[in-house]
């Protein structure tokens, strides 16, 4: 030891920064996962990786009843605002299941990647995930302007 200078276990630690963020917690209705599981069992989709993102988000999820669905949580159908934190991209987009996808209405399917990552998201919360191609996204929920659960619609 060098007088002035502290011992080695005496130094602070250095914390890094984990190379992976944990994924956030997620809620999803009953009724939505009964509609993605029915989907995701079909053949065609069954193996594509999108389906299996998917699947893999389902199974982290807290599930409750369409009637006990928070107000700020991302469910099927709603129209959500969202930022890319890492280009500072600004989107409302509404999430929707596969066949009624439509770009230019701003109609993303469950199924793309960043379908995927809103799903089940609150507002104020971010979740990492990567586009095609590999491109890195940090997508965090602005706001939600429609909710079918909290609309009183919660079959659409």
């Amino acid at each position: 030891m060098t007088p002035g200078r502290p011992c080695q276990a005496c130094r602070p630690f250095t914390f890094l920064e984990p190379a992976v963020s944990l994924p956030p917690p997620i809620t999803v209705s009953s009724r939505d996962l009964a509609r993605l599981e029915a989907l995701l069992d079909s053949p065609a989709l069954r193996h594509l990786p999108a389906a299996e993102a998917l699947a893999a988000e389902l199974e982290r999820a807290s599930v409750v009843e369409p009637a006990d669905m928070p107000a700020d949580v991302v469910t099927m159908n709603s129209t959500v605002t969202c930022v890319d934190e890492l280009s500072g991209e600004t989107h409302r987009i509404t999430l929707v299941y596969p066949h009624d996808a439509d770009v230019l209405q701003h109609k993303v399917s469950v199924l793309a990647p960043v379908g995927s990552a809103l799903l089940g998201l609150s507002v104020g919360q971010s979740i990492d995930w990567t586009a095609p191609g590999g491109r890195a996204l940090r997508v965090r929920v602005t706001g939600i302007s429609y909710q079918p659960e909290a609309a009183g619609h919660p079959q659409r």
